[in-house]
């Protein structure tokens, strides 16, 4: 008895598969579809102002105060705010201290100088008068007049007076020339210094938007540390993260349309200006610039959103959904496997360029 209700068991289920089996889904043949396909390139998307910059101050200091407000307009040479520390002050001072002692000193009247014309002028008068009687002397002696030893003498005075003369001379044009040294070394160092304190009052570099300031007054400031946020008033750019799958297909030119949540029912258009060539590393992907066709009247930094670049685009070719692809190069028909010749595609279609057409009957491959 056991063993007949065993095999009745056996027989119900078999007959359980083979009618669960034939009441599966049956799908249809379906037929290639003529239309329009387009290829695009997922994005993410930041929208920022052109001409954009952040400020950085050169220096480290304090602080001090804000010379512009945020939402200011702003001209090139614009003064943005102004750091302090005493140290800059106190050496741009004493620069010019230096520089107006070293003036002093190469100026005519400076005592160093003046003490040398004064013992030139001397040295010249004794000079002359040495000439003068070693002349005198030394035609008497030619003429055997007078002693040898005078003639010796006067010459000998003659010599030392010459010498002197020269070593005077020459010890002025040097210290005229050390003095000059000394005083464009001062007014450079000065300078510099000038220079170095300028760098404490941060200036614009464009004509545009205070967007963001970074620090309040009496805060502390490091050279690597962003002071505000500048750009164009009214000129926005798009930018837009392409993972590096994609980068290969993207080219300056081409179409982006986008969509920002802060205008969700909107599409814009905009162009590719420009590929960044460096990777980010953290996030896998490169920088493209877009350029609004025509924006909306109200953009701020760092809306965001999404776009789809237009890479490739087909009129009335034919197409099947991908699903139906056996392999990545055939399709099945009624009457085998066929090869075909693929086109662009989408996330759901394909374009198909060869081996069927408009009226070849295709079968899912899991049929």
């Amino acid at each position: 008895m056991r063993t007949k209700r065993h095999a009745l068991n056996v027989f119900s289920i078999g007959l359980l598969v083979i009618l669960l089996t034939s009441c599966g889904p049956k799908h249809e043949p379906i037929l290639p579809e003529k239309g329009n396909i387009t290829a695009s390139v997922y994005a993410s998307v930041t929208v920022w102002p052109d001409s954009m910059y952040r400020v950085y101050a050169s220096v480290s200091g304090i602080l001090e105060k804000h010379l512009v407000e945020e939402g200011d307009s702003i001209r090139p040479g614009a003064p943005l705010m102004h750091l302090t520390d005493a140290t800059p002050r106190l050496s741009t001072e004493n620069a010019r201290l230096q520089m107006e002692l070293a003036r002093q000193n190469y100026s005519s009247s400076s005592t160093p100088l003046k003490d040398l014309e004064v013992q030139i002028q001397t040295a010249e008068l004794t000079y002359r008068d040495d000439s003068i009687n070693f002349r005198r002397q030394e035609k008497l002696w030619s003429q055997q007049i007078g002693s040898l030893a005078d003639f010796e003498n006067r010459k000998l005075a003659f010599e030392r007076s010459r010498n002197q003369l020269q070593r005077l001379l020459s010890e002025y044009e040097r210290l005229q020339k050390d003095l000059k040294s000394q005083m464009i070394q001062a007014q450079n160092t000065y300078q510099s210094s000038v220079v170095k304190t300028s760098d404490y009052t941060l200036r614009s570099t464009i004509k545009g938007k205070v967007y963001a300031l970074y620090k309040e007054p009496g805060e502390g400031v490091l050279p690597n540390e962003p002071l505000a946020l500048l750009g164009s008033p009214n000129v926005f750019l798009a930018e837009l993260l392409v993972d590096e799958i994609d980068i290969v297909q993207i080219h300056e030119g081409q179409l982006a349309l986008i969509t920002l949540d802060a205008y969700p029912e909107t599409v814009f258009k905009t162009q590719v200006t420009k590929i960044y060539p460096q990777k980010d590393e953290r996030s896998q992907t490169f920088t493209v610039e877009a350029r609004f066709e025509k924006a909306p009247d109200i953009l701020y930094p760092g809306l965001s959103g999404e776009a789809n670049i237009i890479i490739a685009h087909r009129e009335n070719v034919l197409t099947i959904p991908k699903d139906y692809l056996v392999g990545r190069d055939s399709v099945r028909t009624a009457q085998g496997v066929r090869k075909i010749v693929t086109g662009i595609e989408t996330l759901d279609r394909i374009e198909i360029r060869e081996g069927i057409d408009a009226t070849t009957e295709l079968l899912r491959p899991d049929q």
